[in-house]
């Protein structure tokens, strides 16, 4: 992989970006079918926890079968198989989605850019510009 530009290793704030970006767009999309409500812990608890299976819809579909997710995209990143198949496919994407659900696996990186979750699932997160 080059060191800098497209191709090269995305920065731990463009894959936090991109993250932040598909939960906000998993919210509103959840939003249009379930009506938050601030006062009822309840209602939130329920709303988050769809707000979350949205979130892993969007991600593993999309991310399995383009390469990238909507957030992704925005901040101009992608998913690579490092064996150089083109897709990255629906069982890969899940263990992603869920790794990156757990945390520590998707933030502990090593000295080329790679988190756990990268390294467990043969991938990497690169710049696309």
């Amino acid at each position: 992989m080059p060191e800098s530009g497209v191709g090269s290793a995305a920065s731990g704030g463009a894959r936090l970006l991109g993250l932040i970006v598909d939960l906000v767009i998993a919210a509103l999309v959840t939003a249009i079918f379930l009506h938050p409500s601030l006062q009822d812990p309840a209602a939130m608890q329920e709303f988050n926890l769809w707000s979350g299976g949205v979130w892993a819809v969007i991600s593993v579909l999309s991310a399995g079968f383009f390469g990238f997710t909507p957030g992704m995209g925005v901040v101009g990143i992608r998913v690579a198989r490092l064996d150089g198949a083109a897709l990255v496919g629906p069982p890969r994407a899940l263990v992603r989605a869920v790794l990156t659900f757990v945390i520590i696996p998707a933030a502990v990186r090593n000295a080329d850019g790679r988190s756990w979750l990268d390294r467990l699932t043969g991938t990497v997160v690169i710049k696309m510009r």
